[in-house]
């Protein structure tokens, strides 16, 4: 067998399984542990898949910087950001993430609600300006231009001295054992701080983030109080947080 078809094959295991282990690959295609650790270090070079311990898991495709992502699936991040909008009130503290579906959670929060936000977000900031009734809280530090968010030593000694009723979080993956994962180590820094601060963590995730990993993990799924998903999002890819006791609110 080519490489390249041992390769196509080990795709199509990890779509339809959700994870592929090294050594059950060997036995099947007939060739050493380290021939398949080889393919799954070139797979996952070519972002095909994210490597862990025995194995790889689906890769997170959300590595697109901020701006591309404002151009993607823009409906159904308006659907997400609407519904988890909903579940701020009056009084209450909220942290916001960064990323593009957080802005339109932002976006959609009802111009008379009278509310504290706290976010490490320009573009957050930014959206809320107008919105003359809420209280709005930058927190400062070094921008990762990529997600178009502070982060660093500042942003989380700044975190460390408020306590919210949510945060909203932004991921790149959403995995039952793998846990919540971003692409970036400062940035997971920060929100392992913002998961940490808030009495409930509200995870926004279309549907291609679930059931995928990426390299740095912010906290076990279980961090997670409730996943707002595409309404349209099949039930194979929510049964496994279901299962765990998350909620799973459908936009």
């Amino acid at each position: 067998m080519l490489t390249s078809q041992r390769k196509q094959l080990i795709l199509e295991a990890l779509k339809r399984d959700g994870q592929v282990i090294a050594r059950t690959l060997s036995v099947e295609f007939d060739v050493s542990e380290d021939t398949i650790r080889r393919d799954l270090r070139e797979l996952a070079a070519e972002g095909q898949l994210q490597r862990v311990h025995g194995g790889a898991l689906p890769a997170s495709p959300a590595a697109v910087d901020f701006a591309g992502r404002e151009r993607i699936e823009s409906a159904s991040k308006a659907e997400i950001g609407r519904a988890a909008a909903g579940m701020i009130t009056r009084g209450q503290i909220a942290f916001i993430d960064g990323g593009t579906t957080a802005v339109q959670l932002a976006r959609h929060l009802p111009r008379d609600l009278r509310a504290t936000i706290v976010t490490h977000s320009p573009s957050v900031a930014v959206e809320l300006a107008e919105h003359a009734e809420l209280e709005v809280i930058m927190i400062g530090g070094r921008l990762f231009r990529h997600s178009m968010v502070n982060v660093g030593a500042a942003a989380i000694e700044s975190l460390s001295h408020i306590r919210a009723d949510f945060y909203f979080m932004g991921v790149t993956g959403v995995h039952p054992q793998a846990g919540l994962s971003t692409g970036d180590m400062e940035e997971a820094y920060v929100k392992r701080a913002l998961v940490e601060r808030a009495a409930e963590t509200v995870v926004l995730a279309s549907a291609e983030k679930l059931n995928a990993a990426s390299a740095y993990k912010i906290a076990d799924v279980s961090a997670a109080s409730t996943i707002v998903v595409e309404r349209n999002t099949p039930e194979m890819l929510t049964k496994p947080f279901e299962a765990l006791g998350i909620t799973i609110l459908r936009a």
